[in-house]
């Protein structure tokens, strides 16, 4: 284990590192580029003080679970994941779940649809990038924690503000039902990831709907190419919805556009003006 180019490894990632891609807020007067030592703790689940330790050189060992959560909490690519474990002496585990990590094509994808609401998804529905019109029509999920960005945990657990389930969209039942049938694919594809089983006790302990078609087994449902937002500010916009599929990571991109010259259109291009100060309005 190489303690000190460890350290500078660590160190040089967390001040790459916006808080918004982290999902954590800017705030006020942050003097260091990057995340903060507590708040890269915070997103791996170890304590700031062995963080700091870490990048002080003066740590013992690392776990395979210290440092996959590292990874997670640092954005790290496949390789430099790999890197780590070889500075920490620690041989890389094969993933046991789902990819988190959004190609940076696919980042650049989403900002170059300016006149399209665009998300990316993990295969546990999990919003892992977004662009700023999607922020706007459905939630600023940088002011969220990671858990809270989760759709399927959001259709069954709330919170639905005004009443709106997910965002007031009109397939949100039919959102419900494909979401389970995919959740099972997903568990049964990584049987060994704690968070796939995770969700799926959480849902099954706190939602009967989600028990109930959980336990039906439907095979039926699928996606639904049209949907209206019940949107606080603008009111309904109606909107086409594309997936496509990124096999290698099993993600997916979800682009939200309206018709040509419709109202939605004019309502997605003063959601672009308005941006996520509706955020504020409740």
């Amino acid at each position: 284990m190489d303690r000190r180019e460890l350290a500078n490894f660590l160190r040089s990632r967390r001040e790459r590192i916006a808080p918004a891609e982290a999902g954590l807020p800017a705030g006020p007067r942050r003097r260091t580029p990057g995340l903060r030592r507590e708040e890269v703790a915070q997103l791996a689940f170890i304590s700031t003080e062995y963080y700091t330790r870490l990048e002080q050189a003066r740590a013992p060992h690392p776990s395979h679970e210290v440092l996959a959560a590292l990874a997670r909490a640092l954005r790290l690519s496949d390789a430099e994941r790999d890197h780590l474990h070889h500075l920490a002496g620690v041989p890389p585990l094969p993933s046991a779940g789902p990819s988190r990590e959004v190609r940076q094509s696919i980042l650049d994808l989403l900002h170059r649809l300016p006149q399209a609401a665009a998300t990316v998804m993990s295969a546990t529905f999990e919003v892992l990038a977004w662009n700023e019109l999607a922020a706007a029509l459905m939630e600023d999920f940088s002011a969220l924690p990671r858990r809270d960005r989760n759709l399927v945990r959001r259709v069954f657990l709330g919170p639905h503000p005004h009443g709106r389930r997910l965002y007031g969209m009109s397939d949100a039942d039919a959102f419900a039902r494909h979401s389970t049938r995919r959740l099972r694919a997903v568990a049964a594809r990584y049987p060994d990831d704690p968070e796939v089983a995770g969700l799926v006790a959480e849902l099954l302990g706190a939602s009967e709907e989600f028990t109930r078609l959980w336990e039906s087994h439907d095979v039926s449902a699928g996606p639904t190419l049209r949907k209206t937002f019940q949107h606080p500010l603008v009111g309904p916009v109606t909107v086409d919805c594309d997936v496509l599929d990124i096999a290698d990571r099993d993600q997916q991109v979800v682009i939200y556009t309206a018709a040509p010259g419709s109202p939605s259109e004019e309502a997605l291009r003063l959601l672009s003006v308005i941006g996520t100060q509706r955020m504020h309005v409740n």
